[in-house]
């Protein structure tokens, strides 16, 4: 069962979350929604308010709900879904239905935003503002390179968070 928390009130660190745990990336509506794993971002504050950033290739399916949508949700779920968000990060939605494949159940945020309902952590975000990366901006020159080979630069997201959910019941204990 989910409880409303307030943004300031996430626990855990940010950084490991993303980084280690991973995150599912959601976009859609109640008719239509992708996800997608993700393990680049961050939670802050910026512009006086709780914020999330993602980063989305041009070629991930995902974005075409980012972008027509303007909200997302990020889900964290406990490790023993590995192997489902290893999936959701190797297949395309536009091949497979990825959330009936890994057995997910989808429920809605605010906006009706669509998130995992397996998540220990949900945030609802509105999207504040997009912009894809350039590659005459990356002051460490190693980095097109070695992370944009195909010059397929992703677009950054950053989206106020409206809504945490926590769910401790789905976390691994």
């Amino acid at each position: 069962m989910f409880t409303p928390i307030q943004p300031m009130e996430i626990s855990g660190n940010a950084i490991a979350r993303i980084g280690r745990q991973w995150m599912l990336v959601t976009a859609g509506n109640r008719s239509e929604c992708n996800t997608m794993t993700a393990s680049w971002g961050g939670v802050g504050f910026l512009w006086n308010r709780p914020v999330a950033t993602i980063y989305v290739r041009p070629q991930r399916y995902t974005r075409e709900f980012l972008d027509r949508e303007g909200w997302f949700s990020l889900s964290f779920l406990p490790e023993r879904y590995r192997a489902q968000l290893t999936l959701c990060g190797r297949e395309s939605g536009r091949d497979m239905d990825k959330i009936k494949a890994c057995d997910f159940s989808v429920e809605y945020g605010r906006n009706d935003t669509p998130y995992i309902a397996q998540a220990e952590l949900a945030l609802t975000c509105k999207t504040l503002y997009m912009e894809p990366l350039k590659p005459g901006s990356f002051l460490d020159s190693s980095l097109p390179g070695q992370f944009y080979p195909l010059e397929d630069w992703s677009r950054i997201y950053i989206g106020e968070i409206v809504e945490a959910l926590e769910n401790r019941d789905a976390a691994d204990g």
